[in-house]
């Protein structure tokens, strides 16, 4: 079988979009999504998303993490996969879609998507770290010289200790300014760190505003990637009308047998 397959990055979250309005893509097959994945033997991507048609909003997005199971939302896949639907004429610049955490509101202009996140109404502050769902579970602690700090090794470490089979992403974080900070992210599903997270840089912010680390309901955000940003609105001990900003870009169309 034959598929037609487009590759996006949002800031180096990598991933293989595919159309399946036709339904033809086997989704139920964790060998062939984990296979197109695999930088070595398939297209190579952080996880794959599957564009579908959705009776009440503009479309459904489905998302795979790399190792081929389906998972919870992806930040950055969310602004790629409306760019993608604006590549293919299923939307103009404004769009609502539904994914695995609920309602999604999203604009695109040029390269640069909007995603609106789910709202979030605990952020938990433990001794070391803070504790966010922004639509994927998050793992948020501060560290210094995060530059030379060894993602990898703490990351995996964090992500079985305390979080058990299921886990949860760890987001290691250090400020940068008064409202910036710089991200380095170890994702469960890839098992290994990114060059960016949307819902980690979400919960970033959050935790950081919760911990009195901010001035701002603006929050710049440093990953190795590039630069998102994220605002939002906190009133009643909730945080709404969350923005995740930054570019999608697309970067090839391909096909391939599997």
């Amino acid at each position: 079988m034959e598929i037609t397959f487009y590759k996006y990055q949002g800031t180096g979250n990598d991933f293989v979009m595919v159309d399946n309005r036709a339904k033809t893509f086997p989704k139920n097959n964790t060998k062939i999504i984990s296979q197109l994945c695999h930088r070595n033997f398939g297209v190579g991507a952080d996880g794959l998303i599957l564009l579908e048609n959705d009776d009440n909003t503009d479309f459904r997005m489905v998302y795979y993490n790399a190792d081929g199971n389906e998972s919870t939302m992806c930040g950055n896949g969310g602004r790629c996969i409306v760019a993608f639907a604006n590549k293919l004429g299923v939307i103009n610049n404004k769009t609502t879609f539904i994914a695995i955490d609920g309602l999604h509101v999203a604009e695109v202009n040029n390269d640069i998507v909007k995603l609106q996140m789910i709202d979030v109404d605990t952020v938990t502050i433990h001794e070391n770290y803070a504790f966010a769902n922004t639509g994927s579970p998050h793992h948020v602690q501060l560290v210094e010289n995060i530059g030379d700090y060894d993602v990898f090794s703490n990351g995996r470490k964090l992500r079985n200790s305390i979080y058990g089979k299921e886990g949860s992403n760890i987001n290691f974080v250090e400020q940068t300014n008064t409202n910036s900070f710089r991200v380095r992210t170890y994702e469960r599903g890839v098992e290994n760190e990114t060059l960016a997270c949307g819902t980690g840089v979400t919960a970033v912010a959050l935790a950081m505003h919760k911990l009195n680390k901010i001035e701002s309901n603006t929050v710049d955000l440093q990953v190795e990637g590039g630069n998102l940003a994220v605002t939002f609105d906190y009133t009643d001990n909730s945080y709404k009308n969350i923005l995740l900003i930054g570019p999608a870009t697309f970067v090839f169309k391909g096909s391939i047998e599997i």
